[in-house]
This record gives C-alpha cells, sequence and structure tokens, in this order.
C-alpha cells in the first residue's frame, strides 16, 4: 500500500493524524479553511518517507471524514484549490502547485454541490449567509 493510500485509508482526520506522526515524526499546520458548513481543508506540512511531496491537503467533511488527500511539493493558494476543483466558478482564483499524488475515499463527492444555491444547509435562513465562493456560514 502506497503511503497516500494508507493515510487515506484512515478515513478519520484524527487517526490520519496519528499515522502521519508514525511514519514522519511529526507535522506541522499550515492552514484550516472551511468552504460552507460541511467542507474543511487541513493543509499540513511533513518530511514523510513514501510522499512525493512535503504538503498535504486533507479534505474532510465536518465530522472529521477523509474525503480526500492531495501531496504537493509547494504550500496551496486557497483560491487555486477550489479553482482546480470547480473551475467554472469565477470566484475562485489563484493558482495551485501540481499535485503530485491524489487519494478520494468513500466519503468523497463533488465538493462544488455544496457550492450551489440551494445547497442543503443546517442553518435557518435568517442566520445564514452566502460564504465567497459559495457555500453557507454562520451570520
Amino acid at each position: 500500500m502506497q503511503v497516500l493510500e494508507e493515510l487515506a485509508s484512515q478515513m478519520v482526520l484524527g487517526a490520519l493524524l496519528e499515522r502521519l506522526r508514525e511514519r514522519a515524526g511529526g507535522y506541522e499546520l499550515c492552514a484550516h479553511w472551511k468552504q460552507g458548513e460541511f467542507h474543511h481543508d487541513v493543509v499540513l506540512r511533513a518530511d514523510c518517507p513514501g510522499l512525493p511531496g512535503a504538503y498535504l491537503v486533507v479534505a474532510t467533511n465536518c465530522n472529521g471524514g477523509v474525503k480526500e488527500v492531495l501531496c504537493l511539493a509547494e504550500m496551496p493558494d486557497r483560491g487555486g484549490l477550489w479553482r482546480r476543483r470547480c473551475p467554472t466558478n469565477p470566484e475562485f482564483a489563484g493558482q495551485l502547485p501540481d499535485v503530485l499524488a491524489r487519494e478520494v475515499t468513500t466519503h468523497w463527492f463533488d465538493p462544488c454541490e455544496l457550492l450551489e444555491t440551494d445547497a442543503r444547509s443546517e442553518l435557518k435562513e435568517e442566520f445564514r449567509e452566502r460564504q465567497p465562493g459559495g457555500g453557507w456560514r454562520q451570520r
């Protein structure tokens, strides 16, 4: 099993972080970006044998379930990451370094669906606002 596949197969963020700590001796939390109510991107830097790059983007659902893991050589740009995911959304701009490796899990689905104007929300209409790029956030 490849290292990235092994990390993604942990299925939850806590277990993935523990496995990364075991393999790499630690990691640096570089960023945590939330897009809408149900998507999180955690950007990590680690010197992990077997990975083609030092940066990992771990996409999770709101419960910490791992959906996708990307491996990059450089720190990603939030707008570039979402532009790669949703290239027809004009609100996302930026560059994304080359993706050196990618794994998805059974939690994965097209994240652009979360950004639609009719996307589901757990927030009542009067208590939410649209986030730049799409998705809902609390007012």
